[in-house]
């Protein structure tokens, strides 16, 4: 009797053991910054007048804080608006392309 109440014992603090270690939580999160070494920034006065116009068309309350072009005339404009920024892709026609489509 007594080897069995130690073998169950041993058994459940080897489940809690293992259930203890799973439920650990990796608070350790990275941060990866990306940068297209094909893009070169210009400066946001020397953008065509067609994005201009179509950042103030689509993103009425957005200011562009930073313009890069690449070898395909294609545009990566830092856009800021309240406070936050974020990035969008133009064409030197002022259309909105995908990350994805951009020449790399």
């Amino acid at each position: 009797m007594k080897k069995l109440i130690l073998a169950v014992a041993i058994v459940a603090s080897g489940v809690s053991t293992f259930a203890l270690s799973n439920n650990i939580i990796n608070n350790n999160e990275a941060v990866v910054v990306v940068v297209n070494e094909k893009f070169t920034e210009i400066a946001v006065d020397k953008l065509p007048t067609a994005i201009t116009d179509a950042v103030a068309k689509d993103f009425a309350s957005a200011t562009i804080s930073k313009a890069y072009v690449n070898s395909s005339e294609q545009y990566m404009l830092t856009l800021s608006v309240e406070g936050s920024e974020s990035t969008v892709y133009a064409d030197k026609e002022g259309n909105w392309i995908e990350e994805a489509d951009v020449v790399k």
